[in-house]
Formats: C-alpha cells, structure tokens, sequence
C-alpha cells in the first residue's frame, strides 16, 4: 500500500479567483472531510500531488500546520481542455477501520489464443482495512476458453479483503473470433442487401 506525505497550506480565501491564483502558484485546491469534522480547505503542491495520483488508491498524510491527517483520495477534477488537476477531495480514515474501494483489475496467464479478449469491467469495490489498499488486483485467465467468461467472484481476494461488488458482474470475456468477425461482417452485408431507392421514371 503506497503512503505519501504532503506539506500543504490552509486556504482563507475562495472563490475562482483564489483558485486561479493558487494554480499559478503550482497549487491544487483541496478539501478534507470525514470522521465528522469540520471541512478543512487547503492547498497541496501540485507536482507532488500529481505524482501521488499515478498510484491507484494511495494514501496521503496531509501536513498542515502541524497536523496530520490520513487520507485516501475520494473525487479528482481536471481541467477539460487540459487534463491538470483542478480540484480534490480528500476523505479522512483511520488505521484499522474498514473502508470501501474500486481497485483495479490485471489479467495474468495464457488464455485461448482462438479468441479475442474483452475487458469489460476494469475494477471491482472490495472492503478492505484502509492501510492495506492495494494497488491492483490479479486475475488468472489460464485456461479461459474462447465464449467464456470471468466474473468478480473469480478474482482471489487476499486475506482481510471482502468482495462489494456484484460476484457476478462480468469482468472479461473471450470473445469467438468467427463470431465477432460475423458480427463486424453483418452491417457491411446488410447495406449490400438493401433494396436501391425507385428509379427515376424514364423520359417519354
């Protein structure tokens, strides 16, 4: 479970204005939240942040003014244009309580090689103890033969950790290769076979 530690600042002034003013300054607003305290808003550094988010579900000890506070990642905004974080918002947890995640699903092993694999869901919600999140989750396509599927129950869980989602929701599945070749085939023939439009009436 990756843990980072981030020194940021308390914000005293809102508004787009101020947020404009601390992005300019390599800042993100942030608000932490949970445990029924009071909101805290604040700033974090932006590179530094930005790092911590390419790790799935990591948790950041926020520093400010001495206080730390243990917190997981809840609701990321990017700017639309260009992707840079906008805005986050931090959930307080503490070590040893339970909490529910999506974590991410990779696929290991050989798989029939005669078909073609769809991912259809790339994570599952699990709950978990907060301090042993981990960064993915493996499921073993050994054997999977070409029209089958796996589904969330198939994923092996470590110990501690519950299955929240639906056990049957579908995670892959191994597509026949002449069935989706039919598939992309069908609206290519149907066009072929449509009727062409009336004639236009010839001239006396």
């Amino acid at each position: 479970m990756a843990e980072i530690t981030l020194n940021g600042t308390r914000r005293t002034e809102f508004g787009k204005g101020a947020s404009r003013r601390d992005r300019r300054a390599g800042l993100v607003p942030a608000v932490i939240y949970g445990h029924g305290a009071e909101p805290k808003h604040v700033a974090l550094p932006l590179r530094e942040l930005t790092t911590a988010l390419k790790t799935s579900n990591v948790l950041i000890d926020v520093v400010v003014d001495g206080t730390t506070e243990l917190t997981l990642p809840k609701s990321v905004a990017r700017n639309p244009l260009t992707g840079a974080l906008a805005h986050i918002d931090l959930v307080i947890v503490r070590r040893g309580e339970r909490v529910t995640v999506e974590v991410p699903i990779h696929t290991t092993g050989e798989h029939d090689r005669d078909g073609i694999l769809e991912h259809n869901n790339n994570t599952i919600e699990v709950e978990v103890e907060a301090t042993s999140i981990p960064s993915f989750l493996s499921l073993d396509l050994t054997g999977l033969m070409a029209g089958h599927s796996l589904y969330a129950k198939d994923v092996v869980l470590p110990a501690g950790m519950t299955l929240v989602s639906d056990p049957d929701l579908q995670v892959v599945h191994l597509s026949e290769r002449a069935t989706a070749a039919e598939a992309e085939a069908a609206p290519a023939a149907d066009a072929a076979a449509a009727p062409a439009g009336d004639a236009a009436p010839a001239a006396e």
